[in-house]
């Protein structure tokens, strides 16, 4: 799991390659939760850590700020994008419902994500955005960071399930 490292370079190879994890995320994480129950799905994947249920809530809300931000930088010149407090966002009450919602929500997006990803000119993927937080991104970054968010997250709830026996 640990940080996301981009590489210095980044080739038509493994952005195709990303690409394919953020089209694949959303079954995995279907995969990762499958046949779990209500008090699994409120385990902590670690001490102080999220609930599952709240880590399958979590995926699709910052996979929609990638999206929204990424098309912001599409048709703006380097717009300033808006952070949003994600462990607030964990906390609200839509966070500790039944994960099915974010399931299919998470595989509407990435349908339609990966449409746009896929079509993407060259020219294109030099967009930028500012983060004001984290300064210039470009589309290549976010979308090594987002492909590796997906494994991460989805990770968090395997390595659970094997820790536990589930």
């Amino acid at each position: 799991m640990g940080q996301f490292h981009l590489p210095q370079t980044i080739t038509d190879g493994e952005r195709r390659s990303w690409i394919e994890e953020i089209a694949a995320a959303p079954r995995q994480m279907r995969a990762a939760v499958a046949g779990l129950s209500d008090s699994q799905l409120d385990t902590p994947y670690r001490p102080e850590g999220w609930t599952v249920r709240q880590v399958v809530h979590h995926v699709p809300d910052s996979h929609i700020n990638a999206v929204i931000r990424m098309k912001f930088a599409l048709t703006e010149n380097q717009p300033t994008i808006k952070p949003y407090h994600e462990a607030l966002w964990a906390e609200l009450p839509d966070a500790k419902t039944p994960v099915e919602p974010s399931l299919a929500l998470l595989e509407a997006l990435h349908a339609r994500w990966t449409i746009l990803l896929e079509r993407m000119t060259d020219e294109q993927w030099k967009r930028t955005f500012l983060h004001p937080d984290l300064g210039v991104r470009n589309m290549d970054q976010s979308l090594g960071l987002y492909a590796w968010h997906g494994r991460h997250h989805i990770a968090h709830v395997t390595r659970l399930r094997e820790r536990m026996a589930w």
